[in-house]
């Protein structure tokens, strides 16, 4: 038996028995010729190994085990372990399009880098948002007894969850499920909207717009919290300045255009707020084509800080960033807690901030 009062438990070879089958180079070390490096027994070994030490072995004893197993360049056989457990320490992440998302790496990323720490891997699957790959994808994960599955979405939307996930621990990451039956963590799009409208009223604008976006989430929800802030500080904003041409380069110039073109300066808008970072793009381009200042005259916010794009514009721009990391480190936390109470969370939904990113394209509003 260990003996709880943290005293050493010996084999009956001492320190000096024997060197196990690594002595002579072949073979993977055990968890018994760890045992016989430390002098202990096979089960003291098991119990620093399975996270039972406390309370069982002392602190030196542990300690001798684990420099044993560095010593002998021993790793725990996580095949093995899984099956005393009955988990893989595997968990799946289904996403619809890793291949062409500039933000896929962040958030795979963030849950790659989460699991690993956590002494679990993550297999992915790209479906390239086929419904018939998703569900395969996520028999094929099931089969494989992986502990739990993320389903990724790279724009944030409603899903059909696909066929199978409920059989296992599973958690939506940028997506909203279509019958609310999972729980979801997405980015916090109506406080980023208050954000930038915080931005512009800071900086002493009274006369500001929305440019780009359609109907979809991200835009009504961005929209709802500029309009929050404004209202706050009974700044109005007129019909005709929420300009919806959606989320390219092509609309930012267009919608800018319709502000901006042959306006007189007192009559336009002195602070856009763009539905991302390639409409706002598209607005400095129409800035300097029609020989508006940024951030002089005119002061220009994006959203998603989308890498090798944000900064490298002319000014950089300043943008409320989409937290695709924490977006795949939280929805990773979530599974894992769920994974190891074998309780399933409630159906709700995690907004995770989404922070500024400060850059030279806002500055104070124009007195004129």
């Amino acid at each position: 038996m260990i003996k709880r009062s943290g005293h050493d438990e010996r084999t009956a070879g001492g320190m000096g028995g024997g060197e196990g089958r690594n002595g002579g180079g072949g073979g993977r070390p055990t968890s018994k010729d760890v045992a016989r490096r430390a002098g202990v027994s096979h089960t003291a070994v098991s119990f620093v190994f399975n996270g039972r030490a406390e309370g069982n072995l002392s602190p030196a004893t542990q300690e001798r085990i684990r420099a044993a197993a560095v010593e002998l360049g021993y790793r725990p056989d996580p095949v093995a372990r899984g099956l005393r457990r009955r988990r893989t320490a595997v968990i799946g992440l289904v996403t619809d399009e890793i291949a062409s998302s500039p933000f896929a790496g962040r958030l795979l990323r963030g849950a790659m880098d989460t699991a690993w720490n956590h002494d679990h891997l993550v297999l992915t699957i790209d479906t390239g948002g086929d419904p018939a790959k998703e569900d395969a994808a996520v028999a094929e994960l099931l089969d494989r007894r992986v502990d739990g599955i993320i389903y990724a979405a790279m724009s944030l939307r409603r899903v059909r969850v696909p066929e199978g996930l409920h059989r296992t621990h599973s958690v939506l990451a940028n997506c909203l499920p279509e019958d609310d039956s999972l729980p979801a963590v997405v980015p916090a799009e109506r406080a980023g909207g208050r954000t930038a409208a915080r931005l512009l009223l800071a900086a002493g604008h009274r006369r500001v717009a929305m440019v780009g976006g359609q109907g979809d989430i991200a835009s009504v929800e961005r929209l709802r919290g500029f309009r929050d802030a404004l209202r706050a500080e009974d700044v109005p904003l007129p019909k005709e300045w929420v300009v919806r041409t959606g989320g390219e380069i092509a609309a930012g110039y267009e919608g800018a255009a319709r502000l901006l073109d042959g306006a007189a300066p007192h009559h336009r808008p002195t602070g856009l707020f763009c539905y991302n970072d390639r409409v706002a793009a598209g607005v400095l381009h129409a800035a300097a084509r029609l020989g508006i200042a940024v951030p002089e005259d005119l002061s220009v916010i994006g959203y998603d800080d989308q890498e090798h794009m944000a900064a490298f514009l002319t000014p950089p721009l300043t943008s409320v960033a989409l937290p695709h990391r924490a977006m795949g480190e939280a929805a990773t936390r979530l599974l894992l807690d769920t994974i190891d109470t074998g309780r399933t969370p409630p159906a709700t939904v995690r907004r995770i901030a989404c922070p500024v990113v400060s850059r030279s394209s806002v500055g104070q509003a124009p007195t004129r």
